[in-house]
């Protein structure tokens, strides 16, 4: 095997946190970052330290007790002996799926009876297979919903309805608009384990809770709506006010050196920021109505176009 199939990236559109709660969330394959499984004679640098930590996966999957998958363990000690790594494009601790990638490419090519792309997937397929991808990815992050791996594994956008309705669906066509869903690198790595624990942490205040019921699933929910059903207008209202439910109420999980600046797009409409992932670094997910507008705006930031409207 000299080199395997590709694993994009994806972008959780919408979701962050709320699927954990049962919000709906949309997510989408971003295929400029991109890994795949390569075999080397030689393992050095990235390549040995993406070999060991492969190797560390292993033993867990080794000791993974489910009857819901199993794996061909010895050819993947055979593949990783023999100088198996994963290179990827895919940035780390960045909440575009580095990991997901991971473990898409591992079901792939080392699940027994796995779930193919190519089969007819019904609600109850994809509900496995997340459910599998989340026993998989908890390796990396402590728990996991799957969907990232699922993302990757289908490379179809996926919408969840909730923790126990997930289904692939179309996205409109993009547009050639002037309205703009980008992303803005915060130039920091952020981990996604503290932070889940962290939001975990809140839920246990009842005010808290009474937000994410009342404010941030609905809006939420009312801005998945509107982009698969091609609505800019009202989605960028919606956006606006999960930007700011987010600033009031998910600090933490913004550097803070973005606070002002994430207030600043509020204020002047110029764009929106929302969190890409769990936040706490890496990526940060914007909308605007007018890209170039947002670009002079944050002409400081290095920005990267991910769908027109």
């Amino acid at each position: 095997m000299k080199r395997g199939p590709l694993f994009y990236a994806k972008i959780l559109l919408f979701g962050e946190y709320g699927i954990i709660k049962d919000s709906k969330g949309l997510a989408i394959p971003y295929n400029s970052y991109k890994g795949a499984f390569k075999i080397a004679n030689v393992l050095e640098g990235k390549q040995l330290s993406s070999n060991q930590n492969l190797v560390k996966y292993f033993h867990y999957l080794k000791q993974l007790d489910s009857d819901l998958v199993s794996f061909d363990l010895d050819q993947l000690e055979l593949d990783l002996e023999n100088g198996m790594y994963f290179e990827s494009s895919i940035p780390q601790g960045y909440g575009v799926g580095s990991s997901g990638a991971i473990v898409a490419a591992i079901y792939d090519q080392y699940a027994e009876d796995k779930t193919t792309v190519l089969e007819n997937l019904t609600k109850e397929k994809l509900l496995k297979l997340k459910t599998v991808f989340g026993l998989m990815e908890s390796f990396f992050h402590g728990t996991s919903s799957g969907l990232d791996p699922l993302n990757s594994y289908l490379s179809l956008p996926i919408l969840i309805q909730s923790k126990d309705d997930v289904e692939s669906v179309g996205i409109p066509y993009q547009q050639n608009g002037k309205g703009a869903v980008f992303l803005l690198d915060s130039k920091m790595i952020g981990e996604t384990e503290p932070m889940v624990n962290l939001f975990m942490d809140k839920m246990k205040n009842e005010g808290f809770r009474k937000m994410i019921r009342e404010e941030f699933v609905i809006y939420t929910d009312a801005c998945v709506d509107n982009f698969l059903h091609g609505d800019a207008k009202s989605l960028f209202g919606n956006v606006k006010k999960l930007s700011k439910v987010v600033l009031e109420n998910f600090k933490p999980m913004i550097p803070k050196q973005f606070h002002s600046l994430w207030k600043k797009g509020i204020d002047t409409n110029a764009y929106y920021l929302k969190l890409c992932g769990s936040g706490g670094g890496g990526y940060i997910l914007g909308f605007a109505a007018d890209f170039e507008t947002a670009k002079m705006a944050l002409s400081d930031h290095d920005l990267e176009l991910v769908y027109r409207f």
